[in-house]
Order: C-alpha cells, then structure tokens, then sequence
C-alpha cells in the first residue's frame, strides 16, 4: 500500500490513487482543476469560486472553517485535502475517523511548489504538476524590481484592522516584489492600530481584496487618517498575494502591473 507524507509529516496511506476527493481549500480546488481532475473531484468550499463551472456544479461541504462532516461522509470520499491554517484542527480530526486527510502548510514559494507537487503525486498527476511547478519556477526566475525598496503594510481586515507578519506567504510575495513589511516582525496576522501603521511612516499600504472585501471607500478612509502625504494607499488583488495554488502562474504578471502602478502614482 503506498503511503505518502503531507506537509506536516504524517503519513497517509492510500490503496489506489484517489478517485473520490474533496477539497477543503480553495487555493488548492483551482490547482486540482488544473491538474485535471474533473471527474475525481466531488466536493470543494463554498468559498471555492475558482473554476467557475466547478463553483456551479460541484457539491458545496460548507465553509472553510465550518465544513459539513455529516455531508462529507454521505459522499464517501477516498481523500480530503485540507489545509493548517485555513481549516480547522478539531473538523479535521474528524474527517481522519473515517478518510485519509492530505495537510499543506504553505508559508512561503518553496512550499508550495512542494504541495502541488506532492499533490500531483498523491493524485496521479506527476507529470501535470511537474509542469505547473516549473512555470511558476520560470514566471517567479523573471520577476525583478526597478526599484529601490518600499516599506509597505499589508492589511487584510479592517474592524480591526489586521496585518501580516514575516512568517506568512504573503510576506514573501510581498518580499518578492521588492517590498519591505514594517510588520515583519510579527507572527501571522497581528492586530494593528491606525496609530502603529501611521508611526512606521511606510511608503505604500495594500488593501486587500480578501479576507475582508476592501474597497475604494476605504482607501479615503484610511488616507484621512494617515497624515503622511507621500504614503500611496492602494487596492490589490488577495488571490494573486495569497493563493498558493496554480494561480501562480498569474501572479508574477499581477506583479508588474502593480509595481508599475506605484512608480506612475509617485
């Protein structure tokens, strides 16, 4: 019986390569989708809104964080793909009684290139993820900055307001783009004052468009508050700073634009 190994160092045994799986992950319902895997997968998230034909045919299980186990046994899966820090460790455990559950944890590039890799693997999908890897690997081998280094801030919720700190994943994209975080310093996603972004004095705030869904308003809102005039407050796109899936094949692209955008507004 082959076994396998997620990203937490557990072992997964599996008798055959899955024919039956469920994704607890949007991230990583996309990259199955580009592995090819329409007919194996049975269940994904109702935040699971890429692919859209998938979004609107496939069983919804709930959320990521309040998933339908009673569901979710009723399907009868062969493998449940989840994630560390998107789905809930008590859910999970519970999942286990009954399935063989593949765990990511993806905290920077490198990891996740392993995940869809591993993935491809677990799911008889090698050589498919072989090629998703390596143009991430080209696309991320062409990205430069043209700039000197800009202190930003991340903010991902607002009420209060949250940032990222250096141990996430999208502190290294941000890194990537040649940002530096003033929040580094801080583990996950601290809670922060307008007072504490205002006394780092950064360059440039992001607004993401996810978890909490920031939108023009709240560039004047923040831009009243913060009195430094040269500080550029803008939008972003979440996927393309947080999806650690194949939608990286786009994020370098997403990049550029970006960084050009801030260099047209200096």
């Amino acid at each position: 019986m082959p076994i396998y190994t997620d990203q937490l160092n557990r072992a997964i045994l599996l008798e055959t390569i899955p024919k039956r799986i469920i994704s607890l992950v949007p991230s990583q319902t996309e990259l199955l989708f580009d592995l090819g895997l329409n007919a194996e997968v049975i269940g994904i998230t109702k935040f699971c809104i890429h692919p859209k034909e998938w979004f609107q045919t496939k069983t919804r299980i709930g959320g990521t964080k309040n998933i339908n186990i009673e569901k979710i046994k009723q399907l009868k899966p062969d493998l449940i793909i989840a994630n560390k820090e998107e789905n809930v460790k008590e859910q999970i455990e519970a999942l286990q009684a009954f399935c063989s559950v593949w765990i990511s944890d993806v905290n920077n590039l490198n990891d996740a290139l392993q995940m869809i890799e591993s993935i491809g693997t677990i799911t008889g999908k090698k050589h498919n993820a072989k090629c998703i890897t390596q143009r991430i690997i080209n696309s991320f081998s062409q990205l430069t900055t043209h700039h000197s280094p800009i202190t930003c801030c991340y903010l991902i919720w607002r009420e209060p307001y949250m940032t990222v700190g250096g141990d996430t994943f999208i502190n290294d994209m941000l890194e990537r783009c040649g940002f530096i975080n003033v929040f580094k310093q801080s583990q996950r996603y601290p809670i922060i004052s307008i007072e504490a972004i205002q006394q780092q004095e950064c360059d440039l705030i992001l607004l993401s468009s996810e978890p909490y869904p920031f939108k023009q308003q709240h560039i004047e809102e923040i831009k009243s508050k913060i009195k430094n005039s040269r500080t550029q407050v803008l939008l972003v796109d979440g996927e393309m700073f947080s999806w650690y899936g194949s939608r990286l094949i786009q994020s370098t692209q997403y990049f550029h634009q970006l960084m050009q955008t801030i260099a047209m507004n200096k």
